[in-house]
């Protein structure tokens, strides 16, 4: 069985937090003047701080996960991000749960699982495992967490096309490279956090299922499956 995974993720939302990074945000050196100094901390410090909180997404012990999306071999896919974080986790691991005990002969036995996702090994299982670490919760045990990216349990299509990182092509590019729909619209993961601010869940969630059919789309051409 092939597991299509994506996650979204969103930046700190701790005051504690944000209010370190702000402190790390000084002053260009050539001010000394109060004024010049109040002025820049007014006009401009508040979009540096913002960068920085926005970065914490892509940091497992300081962002936090919104959207889980799953499709498991040709199945449409499901994205879990109702509820807390906590039980967007629960949901996911108990989905994958379920698909990987198999009948036979009246027991149950564990079903071999490939893991597939764009940039997967790079990101998506790390910050999925951080995050499950964080929430004090067990995730399941079919999970590659420490698979290498040439492990047959994961299969990373970004590696897959170019396994030289510095090298690497985005999803998007990938998409149009390969003549598969992109998700990509209106709304990107540079956008998720804007969206959620507004209460856009669902439509993150509707993007995050499009990047997993991407992803299980780019995954068969390259397989020569489709």
């Amino acid at each position: 069985m092939i597991v299509y995974l994506d996650i979204e993720t969103i930046g700190t939302e701790s005051p504690e937090v944000i209010a370190d990074l702000a402190a790390t945000v000084t002053h260009p050196r050539t001010m000394s003047k109060p004024e010049t100094i109040a002025k820049w901390e007014a006009e401009e410090k508040p979009a540096l701080v913002d960068e920085l909180v926005r970065k914490t997404s892509f940091d497992g012990g300081l962002g936090r996960i919104v959207c889980i999306g799953l499709a498991f071999d040709d199945a449409a896919p499901s994205v879990y991000y109702e509820g807390s974080e906590s039980a967007i986790l629960c949901n996911a691991f108990d989905a994958i749960r379920g698909q990987n005990r198999l009948n036979y002969h009246g027991g149950k036995t564990d079903k071999p699982m490939t893991f597939c996702g764009h940039n997967i090994s790079g990101f998506d299982l790390r910050f999925l495992w951080q995050r499950a670490v964080c929430n004090r919760i067990e995730p399941p045990s079919c999970i590659p967490f420490r698979a290498k990216p040439w492990d047959s349990t994961i299969a990373d299509t970004m590696l897959m096309w170019n396994p030289e990182r510095e090298r690497k092509v985005s999803l998007d590019r990938l998409c149009k490279i390969l003549g598969v729909e992109s998700p990509k619209g209106e709304l990107d993961g540079s956008k998720v956090w804007e969206y959620v601010k507004a209460g856009k869940i669902a439509e993150v969630a509707e993007y995050c299922a499009r990047d997993v059919a991407a992803v299980r789309e780019c995954h068969s051409r390259m397989t020569f499956r489709a």
